[in-house]
């Protein structure tokens, strides 16, 4: 058990998904430092001019002071701005004399750092607050006097040195809580990724070992995998049915073709073994040509429905008329219709406009008309009815009296070499309605069966033409 923990792991980690996460989480974090510098740099800029602010014109007030009244006047101004407090308690004094040793002030010594001529300055001096923990933070402009002596008036920046180790503190707080969340997170997501990767892998191998009857199992969370899932399973179906239908082509070819061929090598050999007789030679002749001409129709009609099915036909799309195409239809049947007694008829409306490829449509009409004369009723009735049905679409339907489809059979007549049992006698080769099933696909169309009682009803539904066209295209269309 730990062996297969620790295997994943080592799929995780070495996933591209997981070194994708840790370049996103890479990149957010630069974000996220850059976003509390700027609120670190903003800030501190802020409350720093503020403070060089209040320095700055308490500094020119003492300079005033010292213009209008000498070094005295200046004294005064500061012993009574210090026993006022009359800025705030954080603001520093300080007069020195050529020496920098103190005259007035607040500060008790200069600051050896603050002995040019002037300028600004930030500094430290443990005098200005001796019981502090920390050595507090000064910021002061300073200047030497005409008469030699020096002034300094600053001010207390503790406050903000704080407030800056603050926000750096919560910025390695929030770094670190984003990278171990943002870790846990990137692990999490990839383990489940490479899991469920890793389970498709094992069917997939499963598959290529043992055939198509395993199928990936879904977790039940209804999320992107298990849809992916189940698309695949599906997909998997879809292709165990169509090698379950090659299979059963293959076994209804060889068994159809069986029987021709049989028949055909019994005359030749009975041919072969006899005297030669024009009369009989003949009629060996004309039965062999039947078989042979079944068989050829009958690879004639796979060949057409695999052109169907993996042609892109729908390029020779054009604007069609169902009604002229069901009309010729009905006309080529009709003499077959009659040799059986069958009543065929018509029931169109005039413009019934479908995108299709007109040939395939021919071929398919022709199909349902010949099966409905084939296996409905002698002397029975066929009704070809082409009608548009606004909201529905344009509809084809085909209609007999004869004995029907059960229920439970209607799915599997669409199937290739599939006859029904009082249709075996019959000629054919199971084909024709695989041929129409091959077109409804290419276009769109749903085939529905219902009970005519007695009889059946086969009807295509077409959707709705995209592009009428002209009128003069649609009529050459049709005409053609």
């Amino acid at each position: 058990m730990l062996g297969i923990v620790s295997g994943l792991l080592g799929k995780t980690l070495r996933s591209w998904t997981f070194k994708l996460a840790l370049i996103w989480i890479g990149i957010f974090g630069a974000i996220v430092i850059a976003l509390f510098g700027y609120v670190y740099w903003s800030t501190s800029s802020y409350v720093l001019s503020r403070s060089d602010d209040a320095i700055a014109a308490v500094h020119a007030l003492l300079h005033k002071s010292y213009e209008v009244g000498g070094r005295s006047r200046l004294t005064a101004t500061i012993a009574q701005y210090i026993s006022e407090d009359r800025f705030d308690g954080g603001m520093i004094y300080l007069l020195a004399d050529e020496t920098f040793t103190p005259v007035v002030g607040n500060l008790k010594i200069w600051p050896p750092d603050l002995k040019g001529v002037e300028g600004w300055k930030n500094f430290s001096a443990r005098a200005w607050k001796p019981d502090a923990a920390d050595r507090p933070v000064l910021r002061a402009i300073y200047e030497s006097l005409p008469d030699g002596y020096h002034l300094l008036v600053g001010k207390d920046i503790s406050d903000l040195d704080e407030f800056a180790s603050r926000i750096n503190t919560a910025l390695a707080l929030v770094l670190a809580l984003l990278l171990v969340i943002s870790g846990l997170a990137s692990v999490s997501v990839t383990r489940r990724t490479v899991g469920r990767i890793e389970a498709i892998n094992a069917t997939s191998r499963a598959i290529m070992q043992s055939g198509l009857g395993t199928r990936i199992s879904l977790r039940g969370t209804r999320d992107e995998w298990d849809k992916l899932a189940e698309n695949l399973n599906l997909m998997l179906d879809r292709i165990e049915g169509l090698m379950a239908e090659v299979k059963q082509v293959s076994e209804n070819v060889a068994h159809d073709l069986r029987t021709p061929l049989t028949r055909m090598r019994a005359r030749l050999e009975k041919a072969w073994s006899r005297q030669r007789n024009p009369d009989h030679d003949q009629f060996l002749i004309d039965e062999t040509m039947k078989d042979l001409d079944g068989v050829l129709r009958m690879f004639s009609s796979l060949m057409r429905i695999s052109q169907i099915e993996t042609t892109d036909r729908t390029v020779l799309f054009r604007t069609v008329n169902l009604a002229t195409i069901a009309s010729e239809v009905v006309e080529l049947f009709d003499a077959a219709a009659e040799e059986k007694g069958v009543h065929l008829s018509l029931v169109e409306d005039q413009q019934v406009f479908v995108q299709g490829d007109r040939d395939l449509l021919f071929d398919a009409f022709a199909n349902l008309v010949d099966n409905a004369i084939k296996h409905g009723r002698d002397r029975g009735e066929v009704v070809v009815e082409v009608a548009h049905h606004e909201g529905i679409g344009s509809i084809l339907s085909v209609t007999d009296n004869g004995p029907g489809i059960p229920v439970d059979e209607r799915d599997n007549v669409f199937k290739r070499f599939y006859r029904l049992e009082p249709s075996r006698g019959t000629p054919g080769n199971g084909l024709g309605l695989s041929v129409v099933a091959a077109v409804a696909r290419l276009h769109g169309a749903d085939i529905e069966m219902f009970d005519n009682l007695p009889g059946l009803k086969l009807q295509l539904r077409f959707p709705a033409p995209t592009n009428l066209g002209a009128r003069e295209s649609v009529r050459e269309g049709g005409a053609g």
